[in-house]
């Protein structure tokens, strides 16, 4: 476990608003997103908001058109620290 470092949280971020600031980022709207995923707009507004958990297929679904790993959307905020010497 010589080259294990421990992830470290950076920042307060829900999942949903991971979801929103990289949907926003991609400059893309709701309905777009929507079109794109075959998630309903609805959905995507509740996840967005909190009030639907997000879950792996989802994600998978998501991070597929965000052009994104899952893991960014479901772990917000974290960080894996890399040494310069490894």
């Amino acid at each position: 476990m010589k080259n294990f470092h421990p992830a470290k949280k950076r920042v307060e971020v829900t999942v949903g608003e991971s979801v929103r600031i990289i949907r926003e980022l991609q400059e893309l709207s709701q309905n777009q997103l929507a079109q794109l995923t075959g998630i309903p707009q609805a959905t995507i507004s509740s996840i967005e908001n909190g009030r639907v958990n997000l879950g792996v297929e989802r994600a998978k679904v998501l991070a597929q058109a965000l052009q994104c790993h899952p893991a960014v959307l479901v772990f917000p905020g974290w960080q894996v620290r890399v040494d310069a010497a490894a």
